[in-house]
C-alpha cells in the first residue's frame, strides 16, 4: 500500500527535484490515460514529462468517471484522476499494437476513487491476453487503488489486456504503460517478473522516475535505523549492463552501522511457492584507501549466491548482481544478507534493490494471423459484438460467439475452423479477408444482405467443408471450381439467392470459345517458335552457341557441363553430395556441384533445391545459374563465389585470409536476412534446415549468400506449430528439441544460426574432439562461467573488437540456441540485433582504445549477472 500511494500521489512527492529537468525520448513509450475525454488528448503530464493520450482508440466499450475530491486525492497525479468502468460485458479488452519479441515494462493503474459515490470497492480479474494476470480487490488497499507491474516479452504485435467482471462490481482501469527495455535486461529462466518492490538506499524522501530514469521505473527510498546513510555529489558510471539506472539512485547507499554486522533485506512473498528473483546494485561510492578492501559475500535464505564480489576500486562504477536462477523461500519469506569476508575490511554496502516474482502467461495466444484475419472481417463488416475483444479463442469461457477454435494444447497456439455470422446484418460482397482464416472447416453467412457475386478463392480453401450462403441476395454465374468442389463432398448452400445462376457455365456463346481457342494456339506460336530457332543455332563445327550468363534458371545437357567444366578439371570442393568444379559460361566464372552416383544427396534433395531457386530470389541467398537433369547424371550451376565459404577463413585454410571483428558482423547480418528471406518472404515460407558455416558462402567483396537448400521444407504460413519431419541437417548444428521430436519450425533454424555465429565469434568449429566440451554450444557454456569474453573471443582477432558489441552478440548467439524454440528470437530480431552490434562497433570508432580499460572493467561486473547470457 505504501508504495502504491507513493506512485500515485507522485506530482506531490517528486515535483521539486526533476522540474527543471528536460524532456527524455519517450520513443516505443505507449501511455494510455484511461477515461480521457478524446478532445483533451494529447497532453504532456507536468511531473514525468511524459505525453499521455486518450483510451478512445483502444477500446470498444464502458464509460468514463472521475475520482472524488477529497483531500488525500489532491495531489494523485493526472493520468490517475480519470478512468474507465465496464457496466457490460463479462470481458473487457484494451488492445495494443507492440513489438514482437520485445522487452516490455507493463504498468496498469486502478484507482477507484469513489468515483460512483457508491463506496464500494470493486474486485474482477486483470487478464494479459489469454491469461489470467492478477485477480484484484481494491478493498484491500483502503485507498481503493492498485498497481500492478510486470517486465513481459510480447509474443505476438498485439497486446491485449483485459479486465474481467467475477462478481456483481463493476471492473474499472485507470491508465496503462508500456515502456520498452533492452532486450537482455531482466532474464528469467521462466515466465515474466512480477515487481514487488523498487527501493533506493537513502534517507530522503524523493521519489525518483522519469525523466530521470529513462525506461520510467519508479524508485521509492527506504532506510533502516540499524544502518547508516551515504552518499558523493561525483558522477557514477553505469556499467550495469543496460539498466541505465538514475545517478540520483546509484549516488547514495547503506551500509551497516555496525561495521561487523550484515547487511539485511527481507521481503514477505504472496504466496509460499512463488519463485523470486533479487536485483542488487552495488557501486562503492566512498574513497577507498589503497590498503582498504571491500569484498562481499551476498547469502539468499541461507545459501551463498554469489561468488565474493569486489566492488572496483578508485573508480565509481555500479554492478549489477541477479540469482540466475530463482530463490524459493520457505513459508513465503525471504532474505538477502550482504556481509563482509574475511579479506574485507570495508563493512558491505548496498545503492539500490528490486524485487520480482515469476509469473507464468502459459497459454498460447491464438495464431496471430488467424486474430488479423478475424479483425479484419470484423472491420469490414462494421461488427461491435460485445463478445469480440481479447483474444477470439482463449480462454475458452471467453471466446468470440460465433467463432469455433480448434485448441489442442496450451502450448500450441489455437486456429479458428468455424465463423457463424448467420443473422448478423452484413451486407455488401464477400470479403477477401476470409480466405486468411487458412484452417476454417464451416463458413455460415447466410441470413444477411450480401450481395455480389460468390468469390471464386472460396473453392481454393482447401479445408472447407461446409458453405451457407442461403438468405442473401448474391448474384452471377457461381465459379466453376466450387461446383466442382461440391461434387468432391463440399456441402455447399445456396437457396434464397434468386439472381444466381448455377448452371451459366454451359450457356457461354460459341464466339467466345472460339476466340479462347484461338488465343491459345497464338500463345502456343508464340512459345515453340524460338524453341525451334534456339535449336538450331549452331555453329560449324556442332555446338551450341551459349546464352549469356544473365540468361539464368536454364537447363543444361550433362556434354554441356563437361564443355563449361574443361572436363571437370578444377575441383573447388568436396562433400558427401559429390564435388562442385570451376566452370565458364559465356566466359563468365561458375561453380558447378556435380552429383554423384553414389551422393547421401539424392534426387528428392535435387530437385528440391531446383526447384526453390527457380521461384526464390533474394540478394543474400545464392543464385541457380543453370541445372542438368539427365538420367544418373545431375548438376547445379550456381553464380561464382570467389572466397569460398565462411568456415575456410575462420578455420584460417584460405591462404592466410583474416576477417576483422566489422567484416564477421557484416557477415553474420547478410547470412541472418538471407535466412529471414526464407521465412518470412518466400510464399510458402521456407526452413533451410542446414544453416552452418560451409553453406554461407563469401562473394568477391566478401558478401554473404546462403547456399545448398536440397533440405529445405516448407512450413505452415502464420503458424507457430511444427511439421513432423524425419530429422536432416548436420551433427552440431541441430535443434535438440527437432532431434529429439523431430518437430521441425523455422527456429531450427535460428538454433543453427546461432552455432553458426558462435563460430564467427570463437573460431572455433561446432564439433572439436580434442576440446573437453565437444560440442560448441556446450564449450560456450562452460566457458561462459567464468564471465570473461577474451576466453571466447577468436584469438586471430588479437583483441581488434569491442566489449560491447561482442557482448551484445554473444548474448543473441546464446539466445539462439536457448534448447526451448520458444524463448528463441525470430530472424527478423537477430537481424535487428545483429546491425545494433555492428553499429555499437563502428560508432566507437577512435574511442575504442581509450574505452578499453572501461570496456573490460564492465565486464567484471556482467560476469555475476549469470553463468551464461540469458536467453528470454
Amino acid at each position: 500500500m505504501e508504495t502504491c500511494m507513493k506512485f500515485l500521489f507522485l506530482a506531490f512527492a517528486t515535483f521539486s527535484i526533476i522540474h527543471q529537468v528536460q524532456s527524455q525520448d519517450q520513443q516505443g513509450f505507449i501511455s494510455i490515460d484511461c477515461g480521457l475525454p478524446s478532445n483533451e488528448s494529447p497532453y504532456v503530464e507536468p511531473v514525468t514529462d511524459i505525453t499521455y493520450t486518450s483510451d478512445a482508440g483502444f477500446v470498444h466499450g464502458g464509460k468514463t468517471g472521475t475520482i472524488k475530491k477529497v483531500s488525500e486525492t489532491d495531489f494523485i497525479a493526472k493520468p490517475y484522476r480519470v478512468l474507465r468502468y465496464f457496466p457490460d460485458g463479462t470481458r473487457n479488452c484494451y488492445s495494443l499494437n507492440v513489438t514482437q519479441d520485445t522487452n516490455y515494462l507493463i504498468r496498469t493503474v486502478f484507482v477507484y476513487g469513489n468515483y460512483d459515490g457508491l463506496n464500494i470497492f470493486p474486485r474482477f480479474d486483470l487478464y494479459l491476453g489469454p491469461n489470467i494476470w492478477k485477480s484484484l480487490d481494491l478493498r484491500r488497499t483502503g485507498f481503493g487503488a492498485v498497481v500492478e507491474e510486470i517486465i513481459h516479452v510480447t509474443r505476438s504485435n498485439i497486446l491485449d489486456i483485459c479486465v474481467v467482471k467475477t462478481g456483481t462490481s463493476t471492473p474499472l482501469i485507470s491508465a496503462i504503460e508500456l515502456r520498452p527495455l533492452p532486450y537482455n535486461t531482466y532474464p528469467a529462466q521462466t515466465g515474466s517478473l512480477k515487481n514487488l518492490v523498487r527501493y533506493y538506499f537513502t534517507t530522503s524522501n524523493k521519489t525518483i522516475l522519469h525523466p530521470k530514469d529513462v525506461h520510467d521505473r519508479v524508485w521509492n527510498p527506504y532506510f533502516q535505523p540499524e544502518w547508516t546513510h551515504i552518499d558523493t555529489t561525483l558522477n557514477v558510471s553505469d556499467s550495469s549492463g543496460g539498466y541505465d539506472l538514475p545517478q540520483d539512485v546509484i549516488a547514495t547507499a547503506a551500509t551497516p552501522t555496525n561495521a561487523s554486522e550484515p547487511l539485511i533485506f527481507t521481503w514477505n512473498l504472496e504466496s509460499a511457492d512463488d519463485e523470486t528473483y533479487a536485483y542488487i546494485y552495488v557501486a562503492d561510492i566512498q574513497q577507498v584507501r589503497a590498503n582498504e578492501t571491500r569484498e562481499i559475500e551476498i547469502v539468499g535464505n541461507g545459501k551463498v549466491i554469489f561468488p565474493p564480489y569486489r566492488p572496483k576500486k578508485f573508480e565509481f562504477e555500479v554492478g549489477m548482481l541477479t540469482n540466475t536462477v530463482p530463490l524459493k523461500c520457505e513459508g513465503g519469506v525471504c532474505r538477502v544478507q550482504l556481509s563482509e569476508t574475511p579479506r574485507s575490511t570495508l563493512p558491505p554496502l548496498m545503492n539500490a534493490l528490486e524485487i520480482f516474482t515469476t509469473i507464468e502467461f502459459p497459454q498460447s495466444e491464438t495464431n496471430q494471423s488467424d486474430v488479423i484475419a478475424i479483425k479484419t472481417i470484423a472491420s469490414t463488416y462494421g461488427l461491435n459484438k460485445v463478445s469480440w475483444q481479447g483474444d477470439p479463442c482463449v480462454p475458452k469461457q471467453f471466446s468470440w460467439i460465433g467463432v469455433g477454435c480448434s485448441v489442442i494444447d496450451i502450448s500450441t497456439p489455437p486456429r479458428i475452423i468455424t465463423l457463424d455470422l448467420s443473422g448478423s446484418g452484413l451486407s455488401g460482397v464477400i470479403p477477401h479477408g476470409i480466405q486468411n482464416l487458412t484452417q476454417l472447416q464451416e463458413l455460415d453467412l447466410s441470413n444477411n444482405n450480401l450481395t455480389g457475386e460468390v468469390p471464386e478463392f472460396l473453392a481454393k480453401m482447401d479445408s472447407l467443408l461446409k458453405i451457407n450462403l442461403n438468405g442473401n441476395n448474391l448474384r452471377g454465374p457461381l465459379p466453376q471450381a466450387l461446383l466442382n468442389r461440391k461434387k468432391g463432398g463440399l456441402q455447399l448452400h445456396l437457396e434464397g439467392n434468386k439472381d444466381l445462376c448455377v448452371s451459366c457455365h454451359s450457356k457461354f456463346p460459341v464466339v467466345v470459345v472460339v476466340a479462347s481457342l484461338c488465343s491459345l494456339v497464338a500463345i502456343i506460336i508464340m512459345v515453340l517458335v524460338p524453341v525451334f530457332i534456339l535449336r538450331r543455332r549452331k555453329t560449324s563445327t556442332g555446338k551450341v552457341m551459349r546464352p549469356s550468363l544473365e540468361m539464368k534458371n536454364r537447363r543444361f545437357t550433362y556434354s554441356e557441363v563437361r564443355e563449361m567444366t574443361n572436363n571437370f578439371q578444377v575441383v573447388l570442393g568436396k562433400g558427401g553430395f559429390g564435388v562442385v568444379c570451376r566452370g565458364f559460361l559465356n566466359n563468365e566464372q561458375v561453380a558447378v556441384k556435380v552429383i554423384s552416383h553414389s551422393s547421401t544427396q539424392g534426387y528428392k534433395e535435387f530437385k528440391t533445391e531446383v526447384e526453390l531457386l527457380l521461384r526464390v530470389h533474394h540478394v543474400n541467398l545464392v543464385s541457380l545459374v543453370g541445372y542438368c537433369d539427365e538420367g544418373n547424371d545431375l548438376a547445379l550451376i550456381y553464380e561464382f563465389m570467389e572466397n569460398g565459404n565462411l568456415r575456410e577463413h575462420l578455420s584460417g585454410k584460405r591462404g592466410g585470409s583474416f576477417l576483422n571483428w566489422s567484416s564477421r558482423l557484416k557477415i553474420a547480418i547478410e547470412s541472418a536476412l538471407g535466412i529471414e528471406y526464407l521465412h518470412i518472404g518466400c510464399k510458402p515460407p521456407m526452413v533451410h534446415r542446414d544453416v552452418k558455416s560451409t553453406n554461407i558462402l563469401l562473394g568477391q567483396q566478401f558478401e554473404a549468400k546462403l547456399a545448398d537448400f536440397g533440405l529445405s521444407r516448407s512450413f505452415l504460413v502464420g503458424s507457430q506449430t511444427h511439421v513432423s519431419t524425419n530429422v536432416a541437417g548436420t551433427l552440431g548444428y541441430l535443434d535438440p528439441e527437432y532431434y529429439q521430436k523431430n518437430w521441425l519450425t523455422e527456429k531450427s533454424d535460428v538454433y543453427s544460426f546461432g552455432i553458426v555465429l558462435l563460430e564467427i565469434i570463437s573460431g572455433q568449429p561446432a564439433i572439436e574432439h580434442s576440446r573437453e566440451n565437444s560440442y560448441l554450444s556446450e564449450w560456450a557454456t562452460s566457458m561462459l562461467a567464468n564471465g570473461d569474453i577474451e576466453s571466447i573471443m577468436d584469438p586471430k582477432l588479437h583483441g581488434d573488437y569491442d566489449t560491447a558489441s561482442s557482448w551484445k552478440a554473444l548474448e543473441l548467439a546464446m539466445s539462439c540456441i536457448n534448447p526451448s524454440s520458444r524463448e528463441r528470437p525470430n530472424m527478423t530480431r537477430v537481424a535487428h540485433e545483429l546491425n545494433e552490434c555492428l553499429e555499437i562497433y563502428e560508432n566507437l570508432g577512435k574511442r575504442r582504445s581509450q574505452d578499453a580499460n572501461s570496456s573490460k572493467s564492465m565486464v567484471h561486473n556482467i560476469s555475476f549477472i549469470s553463468d551464461s547470457p540469458s536467453a528470454r
